[in-house]
């Protein structure tokens, strides 16, 4: 920080950096053992608190963390950026992606651990898997090793994960001095860059992270209770529904809802739904769509309705979301839509939204909820968007792959899109496609059209 106060700095200091001075109030630093707890702690802070004049590391993205699901029979070393509460074993995080890539893949083959994705490895898969042919599996798919021998394996791999890397650490540097006495110097210096990450990612006096908690019931009723403060709502919101919205250009919509029951997740009554009625990018729509068929099947079930209802999005998404709720004729109940950007909420029959302190606990309970809504909406219509991409009348036209087929899909959003599309858009907006090709794709998908299916206007 003494940088920003330097003397000689004052007069040539950018505008910028003088505003960032002058409203400095107070400042205060925590101390960390090393770069890396640095650079995490910078990461986290900056997305919890989004500071003006950071503009790096704003995103939703975050460092990887290696994660092992030990239900799995033959369990398998994973990435991950986000800890679920799905009792599996988390390490990380850690900020040197690269590293950790090079580390977790040398130390899988050195243990010899599976790689491949099926959940329960057989004959099918072995047939079309390489790992075991170069001798980097111990192919529990052919009964090469049993679980038990299988999870010793995984033990030892826990074991290095929490900083027991001492036996491996030194087995390297015998292959480094090795390799070079065969002038192999290649071979030599990745054994040396291993060796170094692993001390530096996997070391003892570097098993620090940054452990991610489930909030407890009580954190969670404590945040329920500042929320009925907040709303002035008559009784506690022990039940908190969330719609979200997710759609390409108004190509395969869908819409989520999550229930968090005394402040954590029930995921027994998350819901999804296919939006049916809405063509093209209509949100509002969209929303008022999927709040209408959630209602009226409360209703009609005789179901109980939440405590409250809120919808990601301003004053839009919570009007249509109202609209819908009046149209199936439910009893009225707190409705709030939370907008992303400044985090403000609004409620109903009030001009200016309500803003919260970043760390209200009622803020975080809502914004947990928002993107827990978000996140089952996006993954909802990812495995739409693959599905679309694996099974497509676009296979049928010769001389389009699985990578172009991806990026026609990528680029329209469906087949019905990439119709109505002219060849010279075609051309156009997809990478690799000449005008030529482009002029026998778009004929080929007007000859061949399904049953029952009318030419767009």
């Amino acid at each position: 920080m003494s940088q920003y106060f330097q003397p000689s700095r004052e007069n040539r200091a950018d505008p910028k950096l003088r505003s960032l001075i002058n409203s400095i109030e107070t400042w205060e630093y925590i101390t960390v053992r090393n770069e890396d707890e640095s650079l995490i702690l910078e990461t986290r802070l900056i997305k919890e608190f989004a500071p003006r004049y950071n503009i790096l590391m704003r995103d939703d993205k975050r460092h990887l963390m290696l994660k092992l699901d030990l239900s799995e029979t033959f369990p398998r070393l994973k990435m991950a950026r986000l800890k679920k509460d799905d009792s599996c074993l988390y390490f990380g995080p850690f900020p040197k992606g690269g590293a950790l890539r090079q580390t977790a893949d040398y130390l899988v083959r050195l243990l010899k651990l599976r790689t491949c994705k099926c959940a329960e490895p057989g004959e099918e898969d072995r047939a079309h898997c390489l790992a075991g042919a170069v001798r980097d599996c111990c192919c529990p798919c052919t009964g090469g090793v049993t679980k038990e021998q299988y999870r010793e394996k995984v033990d030892r791999l826990i074991a290095v994960l929490n900083g027991d890397i001492k036996d491996i650490a030194a087995d390297l540097k015998q292959k480094m001095v090795e390799a070079a006495g065969r002038k192999n110097f290649e071979k030599a210096a990745l054994f040396r860059d291993i060796a170094v990450n692993l001390e530096s990612l996997y070391g003892v006096r570097n098993r620090h992270f940054e452990h991610i908690s489930i909030p407890s019931s009580v954190a969670g009723e404590n945040a329920v209770k500042d929320l009925q403060d907040v709303l002035k709502l008559k009784t506690p919101p022990d039940n908190i529904e969330c719609f979200d919205i997710s759609n390409i250009s108004g190509t395969l919509a869908v819409a989520s809802l999550v229930h968090f029951t005394r402040g954590c997740p029930d995921k027994a009554k998350y819901r999804r739904f296919r939006i049916r009625t809405v063509v093209g990018a209509n949100d509002f729509a969209m929303m008022r769509e999927a709040v209408s068929r959630h209602f009226s099947r409360l209703l009609e079930e005789k179901l109980p309705l939440p405590d409250l209802l809120m919808v990601d999005g301003g004053k839009g998404q919570l009007s249509s979301a109202i609209e819908a709720l009046v149209s199936v004729n439910v009893p009225p109940f707190p409705v709030i839509g939370l907008a992303k950007k400044q985090e403000e909420i609004f409620v109903p029959g009030r001009s200016t939204p309500i803003v919260l302190p970043h760390d209200r606990s009622s803020l975080k309970l809502l914004q947990a909820v928002r993107d827990e809504a978000h996140r089952f909406a996006i993954t909802y219509h990812r495995s739409l968007r693959l599905k679309t991409i694996r099974n497509s009348i676009l296979d049928d036209i010769e001389g389009i792959g699985e990578a172009r087929k991806k990026a026609i899909l990528e680029e329209f959003g469906s087949v019905r899109s990439l119709r109505r599309a002219s060849p010279e858009d075609i051309a156009r907006r997809v990478k690799g496609i000449g005008e030529e090709f482009a002029r026998q794709i778009w004929t080929y998908l007007q000859t061949h059209k399904p049953d029952g299916e009318i030419d767009p206007l």
